[in-house]
Formats: structure tokens, C-alpha cells, sequence
């Protein structure tokens, strides 16, 4: 009977076909319930910080707990890509870089692809991939899986990336030996994204309510942008890097190589003349495929008024 495989050599073999696959980083956790987690958690949704993202109350253990997501999960697989464009937009109106691409969602699933059928030829009987897709507190767990800690303006901070890249996961029932979890602080003292939110969003480090970000605002929000933001949006019309561009951790930040992620060149310098004689159908045929889908057309000239009154 032969021996069965061995953890390190597997997680070792993991790691190489992740970054084969295109990634820039790869992690390991243990499944085990996320314990730390829940208070904070229960404590943000009792106090509606999640504003309308109503979803954000359901699953709760399987938010917790991988296990519950997925039956029999041994190993959360944690992945990063970079997203950082190798062009800054000079437009008018201005979008998060994160957005100026293809749809993650599509790229990475499809990059997961490869490492997924790894994981079967390997032995695994079940494997499951997620970004951003799930009830899953991908932070918790990259941070678990060693790529990074939780920076003051919540988003996961890596020491050699900064904060510019999308995560993803992967659930499997296969055994990896794990990586040791990041439990350092990097960010000391610094609180340049605490005080440089126009909004005052980040109500605590590492605590952002989400009734103040522009990001949820100009994106997931689906009623009226608040009066009392006026003024305050320096020309975001879909999402926000204000908190990401003050860090001095994306001093690193290099440009990806990803051509699915390349910025659309209509975003790249979108005036504000285009964005009033765009027309629905012509928003969905640019921009189907985008990031930009999340809001709609409706969502986007809502932002794009709200801006043109303040």
C-alpha cells in the first residue's frame, strides 16, 4: 500500500502551480473555525456598518467555519493577484484600479482552473474555488495562510506587495501543511488612511463602516447617495483608492502582467462629456464584462450627478 503523500512536499508542489497558473502569491491554512473573528463580526453587523449589503448577515457560521461551507475541507488555499495598472488613468472622473480591467471574477476562476486539477490528480475527491464569491472572510484567512495582515483601513497589507491585488480561495479536502499565520502589526503607528478619508469611513483601525465609504457608496449601494457627502468625493465615480494610495506599503507596488486585466481604454481618460452621451446600450456593450456591471448604468450616472452637484 503506498504511503500517502506528504504535506510539505504537496504544499511545496502547491505553490509552484500557483504561481505557474499566474499568481503572485500562494498561502495555506488549516480548517478550523475562524474563533477570533466572530465577536468583531457580530459586533460590526449589530452596529449596520454593513449597511445595505444584507447578505453580509447570512452564513454566518459558514463565514466562520470552512467546513460548513464545504464538508470535509482540510486546507483553505489562499491566493493573490496583483491588479496595480501599468498606466494611471488621467480622465476626469476617476475609478478604482482595481476596476479598470476585466471582471475578476472571470480571470481569476479561470486561473483556478489549472490549480483545481492539480489538486484532483493529486488525490483530492473535493475542491472548491472561490473570489470573492462566498461567505468566506477572505482577509482572515490570508492573513491565517501567511500573506499579509489586516491594515487600519481593513484591507489585507502584504510586506512585499502592498495592497494592490485581488484574493481568491481554494477549499479541498486535501492535507497541506500550513503556513505560519502573520500576527505582526507592520503598520505601527502610521494612520495616513484613517485621516486622509474625505468621508471618515475607517470609524477605527481596521474597522471601515461601510454607510461612509465611497467604494460601497458609488458600487453596492442602491439608494441615493447621502447629501452629506457633497463635496467630498474628489471625482470618484465608481469605487475609491484614496485609503491605498497613502500607504506607504504600495511604495512597492509594481504593475501586473495580467493582459485580462489590462485598463479598458475608454477608462483610462474618461471625461465627463463622455459619460453624459453614453447611452445604455452602448455602457453594455462596453463595459459587460467589467467591474463596472456591479453598479449598471443606472448606478453609474447616479454617481456621475451626485458629483456634477457637489
Amino acid at each position: 500500500m503506498p504511503a500517502p503523500p506528504d504535506p510539505v512536499m504537496l504544499a511545496a508542489r502547491l505553490k509552484k502551480v500557483s504561481l505557474e497558473a499566474g499568481f503572485d502569491a500562494c498561502g495555506i491554512a488549516e480548517a478550523r473555525t475562524l474563533v477570533e473573528q466572530r465577536v468583531h463580526l457580530q459586533e460590526w453587523l449589530r452596529q449596520g456598518m454593513h449597511a445595505g449589503m444584507a447578505w453580509m448577515e447570512g452564513h454566518f457560521d459558514k463565514r466562520l467555519d470552512p467546513t460548513a461551507l464545504m464538508p470535509g475541507t482540510r486546507s483553505v488555499i489562499c491566493l493573490i493577484h496583483n491588479y496595480f495598472p501599468d498606466k494611471e488613468p488621467s480622465g476626469e472622473y476617476r475609478i478604482a484600479r482595481y476596476a479598470l480591467g476585466e471582471d475578476y471574477h472571470f480571470v481569476l476562476k479561470d486561473k483556478m482552473r489549472p490549480i483545481l486539477a492539480w489538486l484532483q490528480a493529486e488525490g483530492a475527491t473535493a475542491s472548491r474555488a472561490f473570489t470573492d464569491s462566498a461567505p468566506i472572510l477572505e482577509r482572515a484567512w490570508a492573513q491565517r495562510a501567511g500573506l499579509g495582515w489586516t491594515g487600519k483601513n481593513s484591507l489585507l497589507l502584504n510586506r512585499e506587495m502592498g495592497s494592490y491585488f485581488f484574493l481568491a480561495e481554494i477549499l479541498t479536502d486535501l492535507t497541506l501543511a500550513p503556513d505560519a499565520p502573520i500576527t505582526r502589526d507592520y503598520c505601527g503607528g502610521c494612520v495616513r488612511c484613517i485621516t486622509a478619508c474625505p468621508t471618515q469611513a475607517i470609524v477605527q483601525p481596521g474597522v471601515v463602516d461601510a454607510r461612509r465609504c465611497i467604494s460601497y457608496l458609488t458600487i453596492e449601494n442602491k439608494d441615493d447617495i447621502p447629501d452629506e457627502f457633497r463635496g467630498q468625493y474628489q471625482d470618484w465615480v465608481f469605487g475609491c483608492d484614496i485609503c491605498q494610495e497613502v500607504c506607504p506599503w504600495n511604495s512597492k507596488a509594481t504593475p501586473h502582467g495580467e493582459p485580462r486585466l489590462k485598463a479598458h481604454p475608454d477608462l483610462l481618460n474618461l471625461r465627463k462629456s463622455d459619460l453624459d452621451a453614453l447611452s445604455e446600450a452602448e455602457f453594455t456593450r462596453r463595459f459587460s464584462r467589467s467591474p463596472l456591471a456591479r453598479t449598471g448604468y443606472s448606478g453609474l450616472k447616479r454617481n456621475a450627478a451626485f458629483l456634477g452637484e457637489g
